[in-house]
């Protein structure tokens, strides 16, 4: 097992169960390895909102598909996970835009609206540099934007085919 101790300014480590502490690597690690260490410690110590779950009425599901909705998002469907034990979210939101500029323009409103009607930001985001399926990722929530190629190519709905369907189109 290593253990890492922190003295000035250097992290020191060693295997035991060795009866003495013999360094086997000295590196100054300040940039890296202690900026870690501060992330985590931040990560763990920080207060978090109460643990309330989700529900397909829920403020933030209502908001996403109003912001897809808004830039005319097409064919929304929302995917009620929470019963399926192997679930990375309590809830997927899947749409479908016909071209690029329009998938941009429902990811950034998506975004935006999130942030200013729930006072949450995206743990994660991916896809906006290839714009053919975006992904957003509130860690209850995911919310997919994809191409129609794309989305008939990967078919979500089938894979998830055992989650609750619900259609949200206007």
């Amino acid at each position: 097992m290593l253990f890492l101790t922190k003295n000035k300014g250097m992290v020191w480590g060693w295997l035991k169960p060795s009866k003495k502490k013999e360094p086997y690597q000295k590196q100054d690690y300040k940039r890296k390895t202690i900026t870690y260490l501060e992330q985590l410690a931040v990560l763990t110590n920080r207060k978090r909102k109460s643990a309330v779950r989700l529900t397909k009425s829920s403020k933030i599901i209502k908001t996403i598909i109003a912001a897809i909705q808004d830039k005319k998002g097409e064919n929304i469907i929302s995917l009620d996970l929470r019963k399926i034990n192997e679930a990375v979210a309590d809830f997927f939101i899947i749409c479908e835009a016909s071209n690029q500029p329009q998938i941009r323009a429902i990811a950034e409103n998506v975004e935006r609206q999130v942030t200013e009607k729930c006072d949450e930001n995206p743990y994660h985001h991916e896809g906006l540099t290839t714009l053919q399926w975006v992904l957003i990722d509130y860690v209850n929530v995911v919310v997919h934007v994809m191409l129609s190629e794309t989305r008939k190519f990967y078919k979500l709905e089938d894979m998830w085919s055992d989650a609750l369907t619900e259609e949200h189109n206007e």
